[in-house]
Formats: C-alpha cells, sequence, structure tokens
C-alpha cells in the first residue's frame, strides 16, 4: 500500500512497491498520493501474477496495465463524445425542422 506524509513545503512523501519517494504536489497533494496509492497497487498486483521480482520488470508491467486502462478510457470518451455529438446534430436537425427555419 502507498504510504504518503505531505509536508509544509507542498511536497508529498510517498511509498510505492517498498520504495520511497519524495515529490511536488502541487495544490492538490492527495492528488498525488491517489496516484501512488494506484501505481502501488499495480505494481503488487503485477508482482503478485506475474511472480516478478526486480522492480523494474514490475514497473514496466505496471506501466503498461496503466497505459492500457488509459487508452481504453480515451477511446470509450472519444466514443461517447461522437454519439453526442450525432446525436446533438439530429437533435438540431429535429427541431430546425419544426421551427420550420
Amino acid at each position: 500500500m502507498a504510504d504518503k506524509s505531505v509536508s509544509s513545503t507542498g511536497t508529498v512523501h510517498i511509498e510505492i512497491f517498498g520504495a520511497t519517494y519524495t515529490v511536488k504536489a502541487g495544490s492538490d497533494p492527495g492528488y498525488v498520493e491517489e496516484l501512488a496509492a494506484h501505481v502501488d497497487a499495480q505494481m503488487r498486483e503485477v508482482s503478485k501474477s506475474a511472480g516478478a521480482v526486480d522492480s523494474v520488470r514490475v514497473a514496466v508491467l505496471a506501466a503498461l496495465n496503466i497505459a492500457d486502462e488509459c487508452f481504453r478510457l480515451r477511446r470509450q470518451v472519444r466514443e461517447a463524445d461522437e454519439k453526442a455529438a450525432k446525436r446533438a446534430e439530429g437533435l438540431v436537425r429535429e427541431l430546425t425542422a419544426v421551427l420550420g427555419e
């Protein structure tokens, strides 16, 4: 599990897969903590399922899983946007026909 703590300088101390990192948190340290927890969980899941113990290999495999998740979500958003745009175009045509413009 990602261990984290926030300092008064705006940095966050997080632990991912047994290693501690200090990163700038910007205005939302909680967001950085969430990211760290997600990466830690992904790395632990990869390590458990793949039996990999080399942290670099685990990190690369976890990065691939996270990238896959990101790409799938982007595709879903793009498809939803396209569907919404088509629906909006249809509604505009219907309204134009009804209003006689």
